[in-house]
């Protein structure tokens, strides 16, 4: 419903424009890129247009054929759709049925796509300048029209039925009888009058040309005017100047032919240009290199360009009710998309015939599966996706390829524990009946466990030692600098494509206020830079959204500790049920069952947690009011990383800094629900947090290749085979509708994929010491998640918004602050999870040989102290008795004294101070070095630095040309 505040005819301007030049703003009187009759009308255009019956009508006389705007009431109508500022006038009459029409006289016509031949160049249709009955200037598909168009290519789907104007974003909608119909209806016809009134050229297509016979396809075109004149409103930057500081870097690596390089035939040579801001006087003076209209602005900007004016245009009179994000939300839309190039494959080879379009070319030197070594195409990503996905992939590109060395090292760890283990002293002796693997151990529960020999800790003794050995140390230091060498070389190509692709000042130039906010927030303030006032959230305001936030998070995050001790309690209780079983090889098999099981379960919960805290995550953000789509994105992730970081690595810091830690002597143990609580192996807790890593971070990574893959192949499947099998009888399947049939980008856009990889990240770095082979798991499945990825955007999903991004984003924050905690938390594992400080201080008091170390490592306890043990021994069975006999004096895993009250030795003490001395000394040692490099490498390459200072210097001369030749110009 229009807003009755404005004249008929004439909408508001869109929310966040309402100041700009060039934005109608309501005034009945001025119609923007209208002329004054005044001049006389203009020679007839050299085109033919369409009637209002979709039939193509000769030129009868010089004057111009009338395209009828039938509407209701007197209001003049709007201009037609995309000729706004194009040299338009109109002259009022009367139709045959007494209803006013407007003849429009057109000066110019609008550049031609060059997929017409000679022959159709010659008629040039302006079907959406026609108006159907409900004055939306919307003229539905003829039969003969279509027709003809069923018999050309699916390429040419592309553009409108005019085969000139190329459909930038597409609109599509399902019609039912329920109750909510009339009223989503006038919604879209409100809808897509303010958006012709901005200025885009619409086209429908009708439900029943569509394989299913039940969508509406609204195709939308940006015309030039509005190209440029939001160009200058988004402060895109356009080439002013060929860089002539472009040097290509070669040395005897680039020369040499590599397998994993993209063929040269596949590789597209693009012109490396300085950029400026648009600004249409500047256009003027032939600032900018324009070769041609067609291509100057890219299909990404077009899209971004078309976006901008669906998320800020209205549908109610409503101020707070605007966008296509409402609009979807709602269900009076089903879908908006920009369109694909093409078809992804083709029948023809691709070095011979050539590329059919660059979604082809994307297919063939990307996303193919059998692609997968290759480097990827990071520019050709960057102009189809935008800078966005672009710098996502370059990260994770990045990212894989510096874990190369990470993953040498961890196989050469892990294979110097395998070669090493035969001639371990301590597993050799845990192993061997004749030494310590005949020692009685007391038993593992308060109820229903009997004694056992350490011989039955030989498996995990020998699992231990292949990640804890004397290079996981070396292994564990490695890894600390490897994260500092990431980050320091991450932020320099970072630097890098920032500037190649434009985006060095995104945030800071070019990011527009987020439409929510500008509805939302009342309170207005001057801007300090641009003197005009803002919407402006004050302090108190905004301390009070984030008080409250902060509260509901805290909660959550004591929700997720909450799950996390019920998955501990469920360990103790478990291990206790199997440790009393009769099986035997359950009983000694327990505490590994138990291990896998609650992982298992751990992984579970983690997976229903996530989907309950991303819905109240998006609730908490949208209260905070950010007030661009960065700060929104930044608040939200931060949210989402601290729950995630507490389900994903809380167990796994359970176990490697307070599992065994506090259960006490057996003359007192301590209990958790009338339960002991879990002791480590005498082999140590290393394996137990290994098996629980692995199953976590191989667990995650498994579901989520399903999840991104196997499921969307299958919906899009089921949702595209109805539409071939009509296909196959004549009817043609257009890109508009393949494209409708594919799954549509997340609404988190690229959040979950950074969230799956910077978890990983803490995954092999925080708790690396504990799996050396972490990093190689974490490259096989990055480069398959690299390829899934690309197939999933290449093939899988529509083509997303081409957004914009100056980095990473918060994520950097994350990756430098997991990078600082995985030094301390690999020092403290080396120095109180691993044996490594009480082995190297064996060696250096006792024996080099570490002969006899594990009798040091256990401590004795006297069975007549405990009332279970005394009973114990009364009601063995004979065969038990055979085996054991009876037994006195029992072992466990502890530095304690002999006798009551069972206190910590002496021995204990030294190797706690070491211990604490071992951390301090590590984390002080790692942190300098790291500093150095960070020192020593500067963030932004000195090449780089150049071009950015040569850019600056060539706009500020092109303003000063610019504003010379208009004085010049000057009588």
């Amino acid at each position: 419903m229009a807003d009755p505040s404005y004249p008929p005819g004439i909408g508001p301007a869109p929310i966040g424009f309402e100041l700009h030049t060039g934005v109608p703003q309501g005034n009945p009187g001025v119609q923007v890129g209208f002329e004054s009759l005044e001049n006389g009308p203009p020679p007839p255009p050299p085109s033919q247009l369409y009637g209002h019956n979709g039939t193509v009508q000769p030129w009868p006389s010089p004057t111009p054929t009338p395209v009828e705007l039938t509407m209701e009431g007197d209001t003049p109508s709007p201009p037609p759709i995309g000729f706004e500022g194009q040299g338009f006038r109109m002259s009022e009459g009367l139709n045959v049925n007494g209803t006013k029409s407007y003849q429009t006289f057109q000066d110019e016509q609008e550049p031609q796509s060059p997929v017409r031949d000679s022959e159709d160049k010659e008629m040039s249709t302006l079907i959406a300048a026609g108006k159907d009955d409900d004055g939306l200037g919307l003229v539905e598909a003829e039969d003969d029209d279509l027709k003809s168009m069923e018999n050309e290519d699916v390429k040419k789907t592309c553009y409108f039925r005019d085969g000139i104007r190329r459909i930038d974003y597409v609109l599509a909608y399902q019609d039912s009888n329920s109750k909510g119909e009339a009223a989503k209806e006038e919604k879209r016809k409100e809808f897509q009058r303010n958006l012709m009134e901005e200025g885009l050229e619409m086209e429908e297509e009708d439900k029943a040309k569509s394989q299913k016979n039940d969508t509406y396809f609204i195709k939308l075109h940006v015309s030039w005017d509005v190209l440029i004149r939001y160009a200058e409103i988004m402060k895109m930057k356009m080439p002013i100047k060929l860089n002539d500081l472009d040097e290509e870097t070669s040395n005897f690596f680039s020369k040499c032919p590599s397998c994993f390089d993209i063929p040269e035939e596949f590789k597209i040579e693009e012109e490396n240009y300085f950029t400026a801001p648009f600004d249409r006087e500047r256009l003027k003076k032939n600032v900018y290199v324009i070769k041609d209209k067609n291509t100057f602005f890219t299909n990404s900007q077009r899209s971004r360009i078309a976006y901008e004016i669906l998320k800020r245009c209205k549908y109610e009179a409503n101020r707070d009710k605007f966008g296509i994000k409402r609009m979807l939300k709602n269900d009076a839309y089903s879908a908006a998309f920009p369109l694909h190039d093409g078809l992804p494959k083709s029948a023809h080879s691709m070095i011979t015939v050539g590329p059919d379009n660059d979604r082809h070319l994307l297919y063939e030197t990307w996303a193919r599966p059998g692609r997968w070594y290759k480097y990827q195409p990071l520019d050709l990503i960057r102009n189809y996706f935008g800078e966005k996905v672009g710098i996502y992939f370059t990260w994770l590109g990045f990212y894989t390829s510096m874990l190369i060395p990470a993953s040498i090292v961890g196989l050469v760890v892990f294979l110097y524990g395998c070669i090493t283990l035969t001639g371990d002293v301590p597993v050799n002796d845990i192993c061997d009946v004749t030494k310590s693997g005949n020692l009685t151990m007391c038993p593992r529960c308060s109820t229903g466990c009997h004694w056992w020999k350490l011989k039955n800790s030989c498996l995990y003794s020998k699992i231990t030692h292949l990640v804890d050995n004397p290079a996981t140390v070396f292994f564990a230091a490695f890894m600390a600098l490897w994260a500092t060498f990431f980050l320091e070389i991450w932020k320099r190509k970072e630097a890098e494509i920032s500037y190649e692709w434009d985006v060095a000042d995104f945030e800071e130039e070019e990011e527009t206020v987020r439409p929510e906010y500008e509805a939302k927030v009342r309170h207005k303030k001057k801007n300090p830079v641009t003197q005009e006032l803002e919407p402006w959230l004050p302090l108190w305001n905004k301390c009070f959204r984030i008080s409250t936030t902060l509260v509901t998070v805290i909660f959550m995050l004591c929700l997720v500790i909450g799950a996390i001790f019920g998955v501990i309690v469920y360990r103790v209780v478990i291990v206790t049920l199997f440790y009393r079983t009769d099986n035997v090889t359950i009983s000694q098999n327990a505490r590994l069952s138990t291990t896998v099981t609650a992982a298992i379960v751990n992984l579970i919960i983690i997976m229903i947690l996530n989907k309950l805290y991303q819905f109240i995550a998006v609730i908490l953000t949208n209260i905070e009011y950010p007030r661009t789509d960065t700060e929104w994105e930044d608040s939200f992730t931060l949210k989402m990383f601290l729950f995630q970081c507490i389900n994903f690595y809380g167990t796994l810091i359970y176990i490697a800094f307070f599992k065994g830690r506090f259960i006490g002597s057996p003359a007192h143990y301590v209990t958790l629900f009338a339960n002991r609580q879990e002791e480590c192996d005498p082999a140590g807790c290393l394996i137990e947090l290994c098996i629980q890593l692995i199953i976590i971070m191989i667990g995650k990574q498994a579901i989520n290749n399903i999840k991104e893959i196997i499921v969307p192949m299958v919906f899009n499947w089921w949702r595209a085979r109805s539409a071939k099998k009509t296909e196959n009888e004549g009817n043609l399947y257009t890109r508009w509708e393949q494209d409708h049939d594919l799954g549509d980008m997340p609404p988190l856009g690229l959040f979950e994929e950074y969230l799956e990889m910077v978890i990983q990240y803490g995954f092999v770095t925080i708790f690396v010491a504990a799996f050396p082979l972490a990093p190689l798991f974490a490259l096989i499945n990055n480069i398959i998640e690299i390829r899934v990825d690309a197939y999933k955007f290449v093939t899988q999903w529509r083509r997303p918004m081409a957004d914009r991004a100056e980095d990473i984003g918060v994520w950097w924050g994350i990756l430098l602050a997991i990078t600082k905690v995985s030094v301390l938390t690999n020092a403290c594992i080396i120095a109180f999870t691993s044996d490594f400080i009480p082995r190297t201080y064996y060696k250096w008091t006792e024996d080099e040989t570490l002969n006899g170390y594990m009798n040091t490592t256990l401590s004795r306890f006297n069975t007549s102290d405990n009332n279970y043990m005394i009973e114990l021994n009364n009601k063995v069975s004979a065969s038990w008795y055979a085996k054991y006999g009876d037994v006195s004096i029992c072992h466990y895993r502890d530095y304690r004294e002999f006798g009551e009250p069972y206190d910590h030795t002496k021995l204990y003490w030294h190797l706690m101070a070491l211990r604490l001395a071992f951390v301090i000394i590590f984390e002080h040692a790692v942190f300098v070095i790291t500093m150095m490099i960070g020192g020593i490498i500067p963030d932004v390459p000195a090449s780089v630095k150049i071009q950015e200072l040569r850019e600056k210097y060539l706009a500020k001369e092109a303003v000063y040309n610019a504003e010379l030749l208009r004085r010049n110009e000057e009588p």
